[in-house]
């Protein structure tokens, strides 16, 4: 039986703001990527966040990003590498205080938006953020793009790397997400997205943005939890998983 876990960004609120409908996509995902407060999140987002998900029997991953609430992480920012390792160290420990205190624990570490992209291409930062993982706890997996850049530096200093893939983001033939200012990187769609992510779980290829035809083998799927209508699609997606044989469950 094929098994995939489907995980979801989340805790992606802040202060009076609201981002995403989370207890309803925590319902149905099997780990969370939980926003530390760089990009997104706040220390009572984080701790509502962390409790639900606790509650629901989801596993908590820090979702680490560049420091900008503003471009909610999704801006390439030029920052040194080793302002950047201390960057994430620090939000790997403000999530696993508030864990602690909800009885919780961080069980993997997944970098957001453009720090995801950029560790995804870029040796330099790849080694950044591993270093981060090394020097907080060695034996947290990093969830990362399938075939990038972090997978070879992470083996190099022991790090597990579980691959990620996504159903509603489009693909470049070389394996790459599609920058979001491309027309086209995210998938409309319920039923597009639905078919993508049955085919990803079962081998089948997908189609890129360019018009090739790419395999992914990955052990995680993700589904933006900042969506709209979130919650539905992943429902969606994990009923067609479910009536294909697939099996849902968490990689950590």
């Amino acid at each position: 039986m094929r098994r995939v876990d489907l995980n979801a960004d989340v805790g992606e609120s802040f202060g009076a703001y609201t981002i995403g409908d989370d207890a309803a996509v925590l319902d149905v995902v099997t780990s969370a990527s939980v926003a530390c407060g760089f990009h997104a999140g706040d220390p009572t987002v984080m701790t509502k966040t962390v409790r639900a998900a606790t509650a629901r029997g989801v596993v908590v991953g820090a979702h680490v990003g560049y420091r900008d609430l503003q471009g909610f992480g999704r801006r390439l920012l030029a920052v040194a590498p080793a302002e950047l390792t201390a960057d994430i160290i620090y939000q790997l420990g403000a999530l696993a205080g508030i864990a602690r205190s909800v009885d919780s624990q961080v069980r993997f570490v997944k970098p957001h938006g453009a720090l995801y992209n950029a560790a995804a291409a870029d040796p330099e930062v790849a080694r950044s953020v591993v270093d981060a993982v090394v020097a907080f706890d060695r034996s947290l997996p990093l969830l990362t793009l399938a075939g990038s850049a972090v997978v070879e530096v992470a083996a190099a200093l022991g790090v597990t790397t579980i691959a990620e893939c996504f159903a509603d983001r489009a693909y470049t033939s070389a394996g790459s997400l599609v920058a979001r200012t491309v027309p086209g990187a995210v998938i409309d769609g319920a039923d597009v997205v639905v078919a993508r992510a049955l085919a990803m779980a079962t081998g089948e290829p997908i189609e890129t943005l360019d018009g090739a035809r790419l395999r992914i083998d990955a052990s995680s799927m993700c589904v933006h939890g900042d969506t709209a209508g979130a919650a539905d699609l992943a429902r969606r997606i994990r009923a067609a998983l479910t009536a294909a044989g697939v099996q849902l469950k968490p990689f950590a």
